[in-house]
């Protein structure tokens, strides 16, 4: 018989202190893990994604006012700057994909009761220039100019 060994634990400040993940991440999550299933049991191609707009205006609907015109505004910028990418839902928020993945999102102030809301690239972005860029945007209002840039910033992302 051999005997097994539990590892040390750790006694880090960062391992003390960890209390799990917030409210707002486990929602996050779970609206995750629904839209994965609601995807899965979608029919046609041109169904899914139309029940995937009709659930991103049905999100943004739900925002409190001033994330709602905000996201509002958004999604036309992004429908207007790059109409290949397709709205869709990621972690219950508006998010615009190609292919499948996940471009561009806009993140509610009261998402995570932050501050101010965030528009936000991932890694399928294609904004590299140089060995440093910005991935995110805080937004506490859009102006036509700040939509005039965001929608050069989404073309090129959307590549």
């Amino acid at each position: 018989m051999t005997d097994i060994q539990q590892p040390a634990k750790k006694n880090t400040p960062a391992a003390s202190t960890f209390e799990g993940f917030t409210d707002e991440e486990r929602a996050a999550m779970k609206e995750h893990a629904k839209e994965l299933k609601a995807a899965a049991r979608r029919g046609s191609r041109a169904e899914k994604a139309a029940e995937e707009e009709a659930a991103v205006v049905a999100k943004i609907a739900e925002m409190v006012d001033s994330d709602r015109v905000m996201a509002e505004r958004m999604h036309a910028v992004v429908k207007a700057s790059a109409p290949d990418l397709a709205p869709k839902l990621w972690y219950g928020m508006p998010a615009y994909a190609r292919d499948g993945k996940v471009v561009c999102f806009f993140q509610s102030a009261q998402k995570f009761n932050s501050r101010y809301a965030t528009f936000g690239f991932s890694d399928q972005a294609h904004l590299d220039d140089g060995a440093m860029w910005p991935t995110s945007y805080a937004l506490r209002e859009l102006s036509a100019t700040d939509e005039a840039r965001i929608g050069e910033i989404v073309k090129q992302a959307a590549g």
